[in-house]
Parts: structure tokens; sequence; C-alpha cells
């Protein structure tokens, strides 16, 4: 195999090892080192996550989901209901509910952004899982190229020893039929 970063370079990718980037590095290092490249990205990701990006996406996965919607229109049908029919003359938000525009405009100033925090955060997250499946095909599709190459060269070895075989028995009929034929030319 190679001995070095750069002749495998050479040799699989058909770069100089200047040309290189640090996930190619990574990636011939592993291969002549002979140690996996793949890791769980999922759990170095959580590692770094913060209180407020844990809330972020807690608040997300529950703003988004359909049990917090038929919940919240269950409670929009409740304040409707309660302030137009049942409290009709104690209401404390009558029609046109100014106060439930309030609470709705002041949940939405408040859960928007949570949500596109928690989006860039899912974002930054699948451009690492990107990355890191960048690296492993990579490094995949060297193992394959080094297999087809070793696959090569035995059946190349294969094929020399079985023509030297050939040629071995070819030049022992050939001296059996010489044989023969003094044999049969003899009085």
């Amino acid at each position: 195999m190679h001995k070095t970063i750069g002749e495998l370079a050479m040799h699989m990718l058909q770069k100089r090892l200047e040309s290189l980037g640090e996930r190619e590095r990574r990636v011939l290092e592993s291969t002549i080192e002979r140690r996996p490249i793949s890791k769980n990205s999922n759990k170095a990701f959580d590692k770094q996550l913060t209180f407020g990006g844990r809330l972020a996406d807690s608040i997300a996965r529950i703003g988004g989901s359909w049990r917090f919607i038929i919940s919240f229109l269950i409670f929009l049908l409740l304040w409707t209901v309660g302030n137009t029919i049942l409290l009709r003359h104690a209401a404390f938000d009558p029609y046109p509910y100014i106060f439930l525009n309030l609470v709705l405009s002041m949940l939405a100033a408040i859960q928007a952004p949570v949500i596109m925090m928690s989006q860039n955060r899912q974002a930054e997250h699948d451009r690492i899982d990107a990355e890191h499946d960048y690296e492993v095909n990579l490094k995949a599709e060297i193992e394959i190229m080094a297999l087809h190459e070793k696959l090569d060269t035995m059946r190349t070895q294969e094929i020399t020893v079985i023509l030297e075989r050939i040629e071995a028995l070819a030049g022992r009929m050939e001296t059996f039929e010489r044989a023969a034929v003094s044999r049969t030319t003899k009085p």
C-alpha cells in the first residue's frame, strides 16, 4: 500500500497534497492508519447544545405538533364562545376580542424567532451530517479502489502463474512428442 498521504493523494485522488482540504487529509490519514472515520455526529452535536438551544428545540417540537394545534383551536373556541355567549354581559374580552388578539400577537412574536432558532440549528446539524457523509463516502471510495487494485494484482499474478504452467506443460508435451516420435522412427 502507499506509505505517505502525498502518495495516496496522487494515486487515488489524482491531487497534490497541497491542494487537499482538511477533510480529504483526515480521510487519507484514516485510510493509511486503517482506522474507521465514521462517528455518531448526533452525540457530538447534542453535547454542544446550550440550555437555550434545547429549550428552543422543545418549543419548536411542541409548537409544530398536531396536539398543540388542536389544543390551541379548542382554547380559541372556548375563549370566543365563553366571551360571546356564556359571559354575554360580564365578558372580560368582548367581541372583537382585543385582548385575545394581543395574546396571539405576543405568542407569535415569541414563537416565530424560537422556531427560526431551532431551524437554524437543524440546518447546522444537517451541514455537519453532510460533511461527515462526504468523508465516509470518500473513504469508502478509496477503499473500494484499493480493493480493485488488489484484485487486479491477484488476477494478474494468477494469470502469470497459469501461463507459466501452460508453457511448462507445453514444453513437457513437446518433449513427450519428440520421445514418442523418436521411438516410432527407430527400427
